[in-house]
């Protein structure tokens, strides 16, 4: 008899199937008693009726691991197929796995914070110095998300607002004016999900980059939707922006309060909302400080040198 099987469209196919198709060329050998033919995401299997459910419950198990792996190797596969789970893969304070199985976990005390007020919470602030892993950790919880079914979309978005530059002197169209200010988003995408998934994701509109100004009259449902360098909105903007939460929707905002580009006369959109949402029901606030930096290790004595400068010259921000 024949059957065929659909995997399931989270699978980067080209971990799945391995270099030369090797992997599958694995899973086949294991199965002597089955003839496949696997393109894209068909795999049709002839054989008797057990052996037909053999393969596919043992290709079920190694289409799932590479799912939640973003890995899969000939190893694997037999430890697999042998009922034994690879135990590297096993540690404490994992998100998700990343490209070619690179654990992405929370490195901070208040990282592990954000991880945990998410799942209790459908609005989301965290707020800290640059390099404490804010937006990195936010967009590590959309992707597992997207990975697990709990939502269809992700929405990542930041104002475009100049740091010493005018927009209008880069060169190109809008798009391309418009990337080097989401490029942090495009890089820490490109760390969780292969090249071409992602590039899949991204031209059917399952992961959307787009600046803040594009949010507005949009409703935003099924989706987990980040806004980063949120210290750079004015309040009528975040306002907007929160307002376009939908159903079975989340919500993380990240900024760093010391780090505001806004003219002096504005007042940041983040610390208002602060200020005015934290204490309600359903909304979390994770504070990070210089205790989180990840990034190089001069990274966290720049930021205390500035903070100890400004604290003698008396320096504010918005």
């Amino acid at each position: 008899m024949e059957s065929i099987i659909s995997l399931n469209e989270a699978l980067d196919i080209a971990t799945f199937y391995g270099v030369n198709n090797i992997n599958i060329l694995c899973l086949k050998n294991q199965h002597p008693d089955v003839r496949i033919v696997a393109r894209g995401y068909q795999v049709k299997i002839i054989g008797a009726q057990a052996a037909i459910a053999r393969f596919e419950q043992n290709l079920r198990k190694c289409e799932a691991f590479c799912i939640k792996n973003n890995t899969l190797n000939e190893e694997q596969i037999l430890q697999l197929l042998h009922g034994e789970e690879p135990t590297e893969f096993l540690q404490d304070n994992l998100i998700l796995h990343g490209v070619n199985g690179k654990s992405i976990v929370a490195r901070s005390a208040n990282q592990q914070l954000l991880v945990d007020a998410y799942e209790e919470n459908d609005l989301l602030f965290a707020v800290g110095p640059a390099g404490s892993g804010k937006t990195y950790t936010a967009i590590a919880l959309a992707v597992r998300a997207l990975k697990n079914r709990e939502v269809k979309r992700i929405i990542l978005s930041r104002p475009a607002v100049e740091a010493g530059e005018k927009l209008g002197f880069l060169p190109g169209d809008m798009k391309e004016k418009i990337d080097p200010y989401l490029q942090p988003l495009y890089d820490a995408l490109q760390d969780m999900i292969p090249g071409a998934k992602l590039n899949e994701y991204m031209e059917r509109g399952v992961i959307q980059i787009a600046p803040l100004a594009f949010m507005r009259g949009r409703t935003l449902a099924d989706a987990i939707v980040i806004l980063d360098e949120a210290q750079n909105t004015t309040t009528a903007q975040l306002k907007m922006f929160l307002t376009r939460l939908g159903v079975h929707g989340k919500m993380i905002i990240t900024g760093d309060l010391t780090q505001i580009d806004l003219p002096a006369s504005q007042k940041s959109g983040l610390k208002d909302a602060i200020e005015r949402l934290r204490d309600i029901k359903g909304i979390a606030m994770v504070e990070f400080n210089q205790k989180d930096i990840v990034r190089h290790h001069l990274v966290k004595r720049i930021v205390d040198a500035y903070n100890k400068s400004e604290n003698r010259t008396g320096e504010t921000t918005n």
